[in-house]
């Protein structure tokens, strides 16, 4: 009868995914790079990664899908198998789970804020969050003051203040959520306010009033006959006997003149335009 080789490791934990793999460890240490070595990295990831995969179901509470995280504890999976070395006598699960763990935690801190917050923030708000979970199971489960959590963590109450608002932060709030406890239909974004397009036109017509009543009469006249009674080139120039090509020119021009006059005025910061004579010699 075969003898059993003992394997502590497996005494140890009471999951399958301790594999035994120290002669293969010891194997990759001493392979150069090349395809040999990848093909037996890629053989020892596969082997440890029901390790991973269950160190990233303890983060599955978070709010990331248990398939984001999978992904990121097997990078960091990669990564220890790559720079595990079995000669300093260390076993391979107490070097890989501080890796696997600081790469799970390293994307909470880097990709899943919706709001930008420096990472000393972001440590406050993990101590706050632990201080509150803490207090919170005393007698009463009222949400602890900041004075409260202040002396708890023995940060600053300034500090506990920074932490409170970055909880806040790990997670907005959808456009579409609903306002308050009604049941009206009305979401956030129904709150909004949005830019009044007839403001600017309010201000436009202010700017060009004091223009056009330095026009010439006739050029005056014209632009009355086009824009508020709606009349074509045409016919403007049938009721005023002229050509339509000239009613054309009277036109551009007056264009030309209010323009100039309305973008001199905002540079001289002024608010009226120049006198009827100029405008006249124009």
């Amino acid at each position: 009868m075969c003898a059993v080789r003992y394997r502590p490791q497996r005494a140890r934990h009471s999951h399958a995914d301790a594999p035994d793999t120290s002669r293969d460890f010891e194997r990759l240490a001493a392979l150069p790079q090349g395809p040999e070595r990848e093909e037996l990295s890629s053989r020892l990831v596969e082997a440890w990664l029901p390790m991973a995969h269950r160190l990233a179901g303890k983060y599955r509470s978070r709010g990331e899908s248990l398939e984001d995280l999978e992904q990121v504890a097997a990078l960091g999976l990669v990564k220890a198998v790559d720079r595990y070395d079995p000669s300093h006598g260390t076993p391979f699960v107490p070097f890989a789970v501080p890796t696997i763990t600081g790469e799970i935690r390293r994307h909470f801190r880097d990709h899943t804020w919706d709001v930008h917050v420096p990472r000393r923030v972001q440590e406050l708000r993990n101590k706050v969050r632990a201080a509150i979970r803490e207090l919170s199971s005393a007698v009463d489960d009222h949400t602890p003051s900041a004075e409260r959590i202040a002396a708890h963590t023995g940060l600053s109450q300034e500090d506990v203040e920074a932490g409170l608002e970055a909880i806040g932060s790990f997670r907005s709030l959808s456009l579409d959520a609903s306002t308050g406890d009604s049941d009206d239909g009305f979401s956030l974004a129904d709150t909004f306010g949005h830019s009044e397009p007839d403001y600017e036109t309010v201000v436009a017509k202010e700017a060009v009033k004091p223009c056009l009543r330095d026009l010439p009469e006739r050029q005056r006249r014209v632009l009355y006959m086009r824009f508020f009674r709606d009349m074509t080139q045409s016919r403007i120039g049938k009721e005023l006997g002229i050509s339509q090509m000239h009613v054309s020119r009277l036109l551009s021009k007056s264009f030309e003149h209010v323009r100039h006059q309305v973008e001199h005025d905002r540079r001289a910061a002024r608010p009226r335009c120049v006198s009827g004579a100029r405008a006249a010699r124009v």
